[in-house]
């Protein structure tokens, strides 16, 4: 294994964990401090700038270096033949849904942040950030049953 796909692997591992950390820390901390009115709007508009900033930083890294490895490490053939080829289609998958997902809880807590509201906008961003995390722990699943085989 060459320098560059040990660094391609170290950046897809680290920002992977941090997308997922925060996705999963905004469904279950922040969220649920919104609906109780535990947060002020200025507060849930800085907290969902950083999940937005986290998610589209990680989306894009993730993107570059699982490219870079899928490139080194995989053909056609073994991408769509192989336990281990499914197992980075549905990494890919998971990665467009999770995307998806937070770049629209994050959109429903922002327009509602804008007007000074809390509760609304956590109660209308929480299924997708609920989704978000359950992505979030699949593409975790996957990634230790790639690291598995």
């Amino acid at each position: 294994m060459s320098l560059i796909d040990t660094a391609m692997y170290v950046v897809h591992f680290v920002f992977a964990g941090l997308w997922s950390g925060t996705v999963l820390f905004t469904s279950y901390a922040v969220i649920p401090a919104a609906l109780d009115g535990d947060l002020r709007a200025g507060s849930l508009s800085a907290m969902t700038g950083k999940l937005k900033t986290v998610s589209r930083a990680s989306s894009l890294l993730l993107f570059l270096s699982g490219g870079h490895l899928a490139g080194a490490l995989y053909t056609v053939e073994s991408l769509t033949g192989s336990t281990r080829g499914y197992l980075v289609l549905s990494m890919v998958g998971l990665w467009f849904v999770l995307s998806g997902l937070v770049e629209v809880g994050a959109s429903k807590l922002a327009d509602g942040t804008d007007q000074q509201k809390v509760r609304q906008p956590a109660a209308d961003a929480r299924p997708f950030l609920l989704g978000a995390s359950v992505a979030a722990l699949l593409l975790l699943v996957d990634a230790g049953l790639l690291l598995g085989l």
